[in-house]
C-alpha cells in the first residue's frame, strides 16, 4: 500500500533544493530514489502563502526546485515493486564483503544489468542469489544495489550496495569524485606524454546514438581521465597504461583514449582493432577500487588481479 507524507518547510529548509530537502527528511532513502518519485509525479508542493485564495496554487515540481518557507510538501511512496529478475547460482569472485557492501571482480562477457530479452546470466542475477534477503531493492527493479557499472567486455571491480545507507554513501563519493578507480588498459600506439590528462566532455554520438563521443562543450557531460604509461612495447606498438577516472561517463576511457588517437586494443566500437591481435573484446580492466566505508568511515582498498587473457597478452608483447 502507498504511504503519503505531509511536510512543511521550515526557515532552515528554505533555499534548499526539493530533492536535497526530502533526502534529509528521509535518510533511509537515496537521493536517486527521491528524484525518481519527483519525476513520476509522486511529489506535490503547495505554495506556503495561500491567504485569500479559493484554489490552492501548486508549484511545478522538479528535483532542482528551490523551496520557500511554509511550502507544504506531499510525498507519496508507492509500494515496493517486486523484482522480476530471478536469482541464479552463478559463482562470484568476491574481493570484499560485509553487511553493507559487496565488491566483486566481474569476468569478461558478463553483463551487469538485465535488459528486456536478457534477464538471465547477469551480475544482478548472481548478486540476488548470493545476497538473498540481505539485499534491499535500492537502485530499482533491474539494478538492485548497483551504483556504477562496467561494460560487458571490461573486467574488474564493481561495488554492490546491500542497503540504502550504503547506496547513498557510495553514490555521494562517486558524485564528489572521491572514490578511487584505476583501470589498466592496452592502447594502440605510444602516448605523446608519459602522464597526461584528457579533459573532454562526452555525450551521445550525433552520427550513431548507440555510441558515445567527445562533443562540444555545453552539449555533453564533463569528463576527465588521467593516463600514466606503465610500459611501451615498441615492436608491437602497444602501450600498457593505468587510467584513473576522475569522472565516470559511459565508455569514458574507451572514448577518451580513441579521441587522442590511442584506442583500447580490441575495442571494435571505437577503432581498437589491430592486425595480429585477437582479444575477444577491449583490453580494459578495472583493477583498483578504493573508497570510504559509508558506515564505519574506514578506508577500504580492493584490487582485482589482471585476468588471465590480459596477463597472457603482456607475456607475448615485445
Amino acid at each position: 500500500m502507498s504511504e503519503a507524507f505531509h511536510l512543511t518547510v521550515s526557515e532552515e529548509g528554505a533555499g534548499e533544493r526539493l530533492d536535497v530537502l526530502l533526502t534529509a527528511f528521509f535518510p533511509e532513502r537515496s537521493r536517486t530514489f527521491i528524484k525518481k518519485l519527483i519525476d513520476e509525479g509522486q511529489v506535490q508542493v503547495l505554495s506556503g502563502d495561500q491567504t485569500g485564495l479559493d484554489t490552492p496554487v501548486y508549484r511545478k515540481c522538479k528535483a532542482s526546485l528551490i523551496m520557500k518557507e511554509e511550502d507544504r510538501i506531499t510525498l507519496t511512496i508507492p509500494p515496493d515493486t517486486p523484482l522480476d529478475v530471478e536469482p541464479e547460482n552463478i559463482p562470484l569472485d568476491i574481493l570484499y564483503e560485509d553487511d553493507d557492501l559487496l565488491v566483486v571482480n566481474k569476468p569478461k562477457h558478463m553483463v551487469v544489468h538485465p535488459a528486456p530479452g536478457h534477464l538471465s546470466g547477469t551480475l544482478v542475477n548472481a548478486v540476488l542469489y548470493h545476497c538473498g534477503d540481505s539485499l534491499s531493492g535500492v537502485g530499482g527493479v533491474l539494478r538492485p544495489g548497483i551504483v556504477h557499472r562496467i561494460d560487458r567486455d571490461t573486467t574488474g571491480s564493481l561495488i554492490i550496495c546491500k542497503n540504502d545507507m550504503a547506496h547513498r554513501g557510495i553514490a555521494a563519493q562517486l558524485s564528489s569524485h572521491s572514490l578511487v578507480r584505476i583501470y589498466q588498459a592496452l592502447l594502440i600506439g605510444r602516448l605523446s606524454e608519459e602522464e597526461m590528462v584528457i579533459d573532454k566532455p562526452i555525450g551521445r554520438s550525433p552520427s550513431d546514438r548507440k555510441k558515445m563521443a567527445v562533443v562540444p562543450a555545453g552539449s555533453g557531460k564533463e569528463a576527465r581521465t588521467h593516463l600514466k604509461l606503465l610500459k611501451y612495447y615498441p615492436k608491437d606498438g602497444i602501450s600498457h597504461v593505468a587510467c584513473r577516472l576522475e569522472t565516470g561517463r559511459t565508455h569514458q576511457i574507451r572514448v577518451h583514449t580513441a579521441s587522442v588517437g590511442h584506442p583500447v586494443l580490441g575495442d571494435e566500437v571505437y577503432g581498437g582493432l589491430k592486425k595480429g591481435f585477437h582479444t575477444d573484446g577491449q583490453c580494459l580492466h578495472a583493477g583498483t577500487l578504493n573508497f570510504i566505508h559509508p558506515r564505519s568511515g574506514e578506508w577500504i582498498s580492493t584490487e582485482a588481479p589482471l585476468p588471465e587473457y590480459f596477463e597472457q597478452l603482456l607475456k607475448t608483447l615485445t
